[in-house]
């Protein structure tokens, strides 16, 4: 990253020790974790594990890579210790099971479950055939106080399953993916923004699947519609359909209320996605690696069809024309080194963490 600390992710691999004592790491870790589990594997003789931890202010995020195992936590373990906490796992490789209340749900790849971290439950997560002895997830955690809806309220919900690929559930699942799959694309600083985020947009898919929407305070709907419409113009920056009446078809709205929906944003939708596609062109014009492709066919990708408008765009907010802008900022010595860095910690430092 060129500006500020990139966001931060701790990891804990058992592989840093022989096979005979990498299952017994891990069980010190579970134990010593504010809501503790009891944790059996066929694979104990040999456990390669790997857990790696966000920090997003309000949320926490696990991304999960083990063998099979069968996790439990009792009555006793939850007088133990009781985090007040909801779990929102994705299964990412593998199928498991989500049992709680009386629940008993299959989770496959691609799915949500739900729990309780403050109520007995048990939690299976097994590889499948196809990939031999590896399992993983990437889970949520969600203190009580953060979610609008009382865990009484939530109930209905826990150990069911609920899809990641569709709806809400998708744009949530795709938010998870990116975010610990790339953290060193996102600043240190906006770890609790992205916090929010994620918050909003779990609270929202728990809402749906409640069937009360109005459960859901109407901010919170309002930030988790915004993210949803951000993430389309994302995915559709390169077209140079692309218009605010286009973004409203999507999501069927009216073009009136898009507006509306963007009154408390910084920006209206169509500076979000000029302003979007401008720092696009920024990026590649200062990239020595594309230094050979012409101005135009920058501009093309990130959907600026119209040559004499984009220099006249891009000019306007930069004071530069696009081929100015590209001789002052094309450095070799600008390539940077961007694979994520990650960290073996000592155990004593996970008494937080809550792995499954």
């Amino acid at each position: 990253m060129r500006e500020g600390q990139m966001l931060h992710r701790d990891t804990v691999d058992t592989t840093v020790l022989p096979p005979g004592e990498r299952f017994g790491m891990w069980l010190d870790l579970v134990a010593r974790t504010s809501a503790p589990l009891r944790i059996q594997s066929a694979h104990s003789a040999d456990f390669a594990a790997r857990a790696a931890f966000i920090d997003l202010g309000p949320i926490q995020l696990i991304d999960y890579e083990y063998p099979s195992l069968d996790a439990t936590r009792t009555r006793r373990l939850i007088r133990r210790s009781d985090p007040e906490m909801h779990i929102l796992a994705l299964t990412t490789e593998g199928v498991g099971t989500s049992s709680q209340d009386g629940r008993h749900s299959e989770i496959r790849t691609g799915e949500f479950t739900f729990y309780d971290a403050s109520r007995p439950h048990d939690v299976c997560h097994h590889a499948t055939e196809s990939e031999r002895d590896r399992a993983s997830s990437t889970i949520m955690l969600i203190p009580h106080a953060a979610l609008p809806l009382s865990p009484q309220r939530m109930a209905t919900l826990y150990g069911g399953r609920m899809s990641g690929s569709e709806g809400i559930g998708a744009l949530l699942a795709q938010f998870l993916l990116q975010i610990t799959g790339r953290p060193e694309q996102y600043h240190a600083a906006d770890a609790n923004r992205l916090g929010a985020v994620g918050l909003d947009l779990a609270t929202t898919m728990l809402g749906r699947h409640l069937v009360a929407e109005d459960a859901v305070p109407t901010e919170v709907r309002r930030r988790a519609l915004v993210t949803q419409v951000q993430a389309y113009v994302h995915r559709h920056l390169g077209s140079p359909a692309l218009t605010p009446q286009v973004v409203a078809d999507a999501h069927h709205i009216s073009l009136r209320s898009l507006h509306r929906l963007f009154e408390g944003e910084e920006s209206t939708v169509a500076s979000y996605i000029r302003d979007l596609r401008l720092a696009r062109c920024r990026r590649d014009l200062a990239d020595p690696t594309l230094r050979t492709q012409p101005v135009q066919a920058i501009a093309a990708r990130w959907g600026f069809s119209d040559k004499a408008h984009f220099s006249r765009v891009f000019r306007a907010a930069h004071g530069l024309s696009p081929q100015a802008y590209r001789e002052a900022h094309s450095d070799p010595a600008r390539i940077v080194n961007r694979q994520a860095s990650t960290d073996n910690v000592p155990l004593a430092n996970w008494q937080s963490r809550q792995p499954t």
